[in-house]
Order: C-alpha cells, then sequence, then structure tokens
C-alpha cells in the first residue's frame, strides 16, 4: 500500500501503535515504517515488539519519511515544528492525528503549501475495529487522500467528510467509545443486580453489543427495523425500551453527543 515509500510517525502512542500494528497486518513491510518517540521504553517496546526503526531524534525520521504520520499532544506540535526547522517537513504529505488542531492550524505552522490530511480516529483501532474520519488542507492532492484512507482502511472502517463536520464527528465516534463503555458498564451492573456472576453479565453484555453492531453494518437495515424485528407485542423488550424512554434514554445520549461536539469546537479554537 506504501509502494515503496517510507512512512514516519512523530510520536508512538497507543494510536500511533494500532496505526503500525494495521500496516503491518496489512502487509507492509517494518523497513518501511519509522517512529520518533522521546521515551525510552517507549522506544524499546515499540522495536522489540514490531521490529521497526525508532528512534529519538524527529528530524531525522522527518528528513527520511516521505509521509509523516503527526502523532504528538496538540499543545507541544508548534514546539516541535519549530525545533525541526522551517525546512523540516517540506514536500512531506502531513497526516494530523491530533484533536483540535485543523488543517489551516497545520498550514500556518508548518508553511502555507504543507499538504495535510487531517483525521480523528477511534481507540477501537487498537483491535483494528476503529472509526476514522478523515478530511484534507487547500493543498491536499486526492491522491494524498487515497493514501491517507488507504492507511486507516487497515484499522477499521473510513469516511470523508467536510472538515466542519470533525468537531461532530468527535462527539459521535471520538468520544463514542466512551458512551458505550458507559452503557455496558450499566448493563452488567444489571445483569448482576439480577442475580447474574459479574464475569457472566459483562461477557453477556459485551458480545450483545458487538453482535447487535455487527447486524446493523452487515445488513444495512435502519436501527429501528432491528428493534422491530426483536420487539414483540406484549414482550419483555418492549417493557424494557418503554423503561428507557421514560428516563429519556435518547434524548441523554443527543445531549451527550451536542456537549461533546460543543467541548471540541471550544478546543479547537484555544
Amino acid at each position: 500500500m506504501l509502494k515503496g515509500s517510507t512512512l514516519g510517525f512523530i510520536g508512538g502512542g497507543n494510536m500511533a501503535e494500532a496505526i503500525i500494528k494495521g500496516l503491518l497486518a496489512g502487509g507492509v513491510a517494518a523497513a518501511d515504517v519509522m517512529v520518533a518517540e522521546p521515551v525510552a521504553a517507549r522506544r524499546e517496546y515499540l522495536h522489540g515488539t514490531y521490529g521497526i526503526d525508532v528512534c529519538a531524534d524527529n528530524g531525522r525520521v522527518a528528513a527520511a519519511a516521505d509521509a509523516l504520520v503527526m502523532a504528538v499532544k496538540p499543545q507541544v506540535f508548534r514546539g516541535m515544528v519549530a525545533a525541526l526547522g522551517p525546512a523540516g517537513l517540506d514536500g512531506k504529505l502531513l497526516i494530523s492525528i491530533m484533536a483540535g488542531i485543523t488543517t489551516a492550524d497545520m498550514e500556518e505552522v508548518c508553511g502555507s503549501a504543507a499538504r495535510v490530511i487531517r483525521v480523528m480516529p477511534n481507540t477501537p483501532a487498537l483491535v483494528l475495529e476503529g472509526a476514522s474520519t478523515l478530511c484534507r488542507g487547500r493543498n491536499a492532492t486526492d491522491d494524498d487522500l487515497f493514501f491517507a484512507t488507504g492507511i486507516f482502511d487497515l484499522v477499521g472502517t473510513t469516511c470523508v467528510v467536510e472538515e466542519k463536520l470533525m468537531d461532530a464527528v468527535t462527539g459521535v465516534s471520538g468520544c463514542g467509545p466512551a458512551y458505550v463503555f458507559l452503557f455496558m458498564e450499566a448493563l452488567s451492573d444489571a445483569g448482576v443486580k439480577n442475580g447474574l456472576p459479574r464475569d457472566v453479565a459483562t461477557r453477556l453484555a459485551a458480545q450483545t453489543v458487538l453482535g447487535a453492531a455487527r447486524l446493523l453494518l452487515e445488513t444495512g437495515d435502519h436501527p429501528g427495523v432491528l428493534k422491530e424485528k426483536v420487539t414483540s407485542p406484549g414482550g419483555s423488550t418492549i417493557a424494557g425500551i418503554a423503561s428507557l424512554e421514560r428516563d429519556a434514554f435518547r434524548g441523554a445520549v443527543m445531549a451527550a453527543v451536542d456537549a461533546a461536539t460543543a467541548r471540541s469546537a471550544e478546543l479547537g479554537k484555544k
């Protein structure tokens, strides 16, 4: 997929590792991946686990790579670019997974001609089941977008949107795993409340969420249609749904996404 290109990572944290894992599983050679990571223990782990070239020198990776995944914390981004110098990123495709950093921010810091793809991945990428959304800056080409999409296809599913929608993406899929984990925890607690052993309740809750998600994706049916198929007149399911509706379950979920979307927009302005 890299077609002989070298992909460099500035930052070797969990999300960078998830992408690297997907690349190698997808047939990319370890020799085509480099990582700059400041923490020695982390460097040793990444090299020992994946056999990739890992160093502490951002400049070395930037110089050798054809494309760079910017996987550092947003607050250190400007300082990192300043340390590289004005020519350190020239000619590179820059793929950012930094929260709150817009393509315009990237172009301001890295140069007005910078080719930028912005990506919002989520944590299930760690098990190659991520949902990643991409948008491109004003200089990125169709080939650049195709290249970046190919990377994130290896760790789950991808969507391409206009950048103005990225805060909503954050509210839905970026933060969404936390909502789902909270729901699974509540479902497990309810099972325990009704007599199930904790390990059984947690396994049932997790598998139910996994199976329901796969059913939705594989059938393509509307969630409401699938809900109707498990809801018998006068049965247990409709009794549970009625309770959720009395407690404004859907309204609470929508309000959570609204709050997360608004906060993402606020953070992007800082």
